[in-house]
């Protein structure tokens, strides 16, 4: 099975009066393109997944494949908290051509660890592309432990990353310990310290405003040199602390792109638009730190 390494961007989902902004998106994924990401991925958190209807994720997903051509791979937010209907959404997105899964906990149902071995095993089984687990218990409630995690990579062999979004440093170590599926940082600020443990990159957020100074870090972490690595770090990390910090992601990291012009400055409720004094906080954030 394929691996996914290095800078791989979580894609924003654009709207517009709306209905999905095809045409932005395809902007987007050319932009990411011309900067060399390491791989796409649509319909994930940042791409406001949860108020996207089955036919508008799939649609997402198609228009992303196409677009990218196969320059970068593909990986598909497919999961969600109902088996079947992440089965059946993982199948889709399959079909669509997409090279791999992102699969989030089951949120809301609070699984024990055997049930979400089940969860993930079940999807594993009917489907023949890698996996990539995505662990982020702040949004789910619920926290896949190392050794499920490890039985998982075990039991199933398309299971081959894990996008780890707890926001801890010490329980990345103790899984790359303890067994060798991929670890990629789920929090920009920390892909640093994550790589030098051992990770081999980062689902990003910033990568949406900033994909050639993400993928610096990433490559010079991937290559061993650290000073380069740092030195991409500080340079990124106030863009990165800030834009995550300032509300819910993706809120800011969308109102910056459409700061940028890259796409319209809308939400779906849930998720709305920056406070008026966040905003002026990010408008002064990008003054002070222009993009390359």
């Amino acid at each position: 099975m394929p691996t996914f390494k290095g800078t791989i961007t979580a894609l924003i989902t654009p709207f517009r009066a709306g209905q999905v902004d095809f045409t932005a998106l395809e902007r987007l994924v050319e932009l990411q393109l011309a900067a060399g990401v390491d791989g796409l991925v649509p319909c994930g958190t940042t791409g406001e997944s949860p108020t996207l209807s089955r036919e508008e994720q799939q649609a997402v997903i198609e228009r992303v494949v196409r677009a990218a051509r196969g320059r970068t791979p593909v990986i598909a937010g497919a999961g969600t908290n109902n088996t079947a209907d992440a089965i059946a959404r993982s199948q889709a997105a399959a079909r669509a051509g997409a090279d791999g899964l992102l699969l989030v906990n089951p949120y809301y149902n609070r699984p024990t660890q055997p049930g979400l071995y089940e969860h993930f095993a079940a999807i594993a089984r009917a489907v023949d592309l890698p996996i990539m687990l995505y662990n982020i218990p702040g949004r789910c409630a619920v926290e896949l432990s190392v050794a499920t995690i490890a039985r998982l990579r075990a039991g199933c062999p398309n299971i081959v990353a894990l996008k780890h979004a707890t926001g801890r440093v010490d329980d990345a170590a103790d899984l790359i310990n303890a067994c060798n599926i991929d670890v990629l940082s789920g929090d920009d600020p920390i892909t640093l310290p994550l790589m030098s443990l051992g990770a081999v990159g980062v689902v990003s957020v910033i990568s949406n405003l900033a994909p050639r100074a993400a993928k610096r870090l990433t490559d010079a972490a991937l290559r061993g040199e650290l000073a380069a690595a740092r030195a991409a770090h500080h340079a990124l990390y106030p863009l990165m602390r800030g834009v995550l910090s300032l509300e819910t992601n993706p809120i800011p990291i969308k109102t910056a792109l459409a700061l940028r012009g890259l796409c319209a400055e809308e939400f779906r409720l849930p998720m709305c638009p920056l406070a008026p004094e966040n905003r002026a906080r990010l408008e002064a954030l990008l003054r002070e730190h222009p993009l390359d």
